[in-house]
């Protein structure tokens, strides 16, 4: 008997770099597509030797090899999203600038791996440049951190209105939407601020979760944001879907002991099946949040 093959499963592209600990990078978005009934792919930019205390080594692969990657799973598979992450060389950036136009994403989103949590600068000035030249206008949204955007805009942000500010200046450095991520203000609220161009700005505003399990806490917010975007949410609904998902996850993963460090999120709290799409790309049925 034949089948008629008239569904797909919504596909979501990792490009980013590999965490041995599996707690961030293409193994926290692959657990998060997962989570949430995507079909998850990966192209890998870097190899890293880390676990809960920290990164011990940077490996990076050549852009050949990344670019092969990228077009292997474009031309066969597809994607109807794709989440960018840690990009750690200007030629790695131009490789994946140059993807993005061959391929014409569209739901593309960046997570600009700059700083690392001890707050080191993970590239150099003239690596930003490029990164912000080639992925701003081509990314449909990006998600900084405090100490990303910090080092995008020049100066240290302090309150929530700094953060504003600052996402209105990377929309006018040529960001299509900003998602500026303030989990590292102090206080006991937690904002983050969606911002687009002719529209007012989103705060999602929440109490602070306490726990020391936060490790891939910003892979997984734009894994899942990309996850949405192929289920068929649009950017807002997307956003505020993904900042549930990542709440629950912290939840989840709280009083959890997983190393001697910084533990991951429980991604797996409640598992979805996996999706179907229907041939418009859109998913019937399929309930967002």
């Amino acid at each position: 008997m034949n089948i008629e093959l008239i569904h797909q499963y919504p596909r979501v592209l990792s490009i980013a770099g590999s965490d041995s600990g599996g707690g961030a990078g293409i193994q926290a978005d692959l657990k998060t597509f997962s989570a949430l009934g995507c079909f998850g792919m990966t192209a890998i930019t870097a190899l890293t030797a880390q676990n809960t205390c920290g990164v011990r080594r940077i490996h990076g692969v050549p852009p050949a090899m990344l670019r092969d990657q990228i077009d292997a799973v474009l031309e066969d598979i597809g994607a109807d999203a794709v989440k960018v992450g840690m990009l750690h060389a200007p030629d790695i950036v131009h490789t994946v600038a140059q993807a993005i136009d061959r391929h014409q994403l569209q739901r593309v989103v960046f997570d600009p791996v700059m700083v690392a949590t001890s707050g080191a600068k993970l590239m150099d000035d003239g690596a930003v440049a490029v990164l912000v030249a080639e992925l701003f206008p081509r990314a449909l949204l990006i998600t900084p951190n405090l100490d990303e955007a910090a080092l995008l805009v020049g100066r240290a942000l302090h309150t929530p209105q700094d953060m504003a500010q600052a996402g209105a200046e990377l929309l006018a450095r040529g960001a299509r939407a900003v998602l500026l991520k303030g989990g590292h203000l102090a206080g006991h609220t937690v904002a983050d601020v969606l911002l687009q161009p002719h529209a007012a700005p989103l705060w999602l505003q929440a109490p602070r979760i306490h726990t020391a399990n936060t490790h891939g806490t910003g892979c997984t917010l734009s894994s899942a944001i990309a996850a949405y975007l192929a289920l068929g949410a649009d950017l807002p609904q997307a956003v505020q879907s993904a900042h549930q998902f990542v709440r629950h996850a912290l939840q989840a993963g709280a009083s959890v002991k997983t190393g001697h460090g910084s533990g991951p999120l429980n991604h797996s709290f409640a598992p979805q099946p996996m999706r179907l799409l229907d041939g418009s790309g859109l998913n019937p049925g399929a309930e967002l949040g």
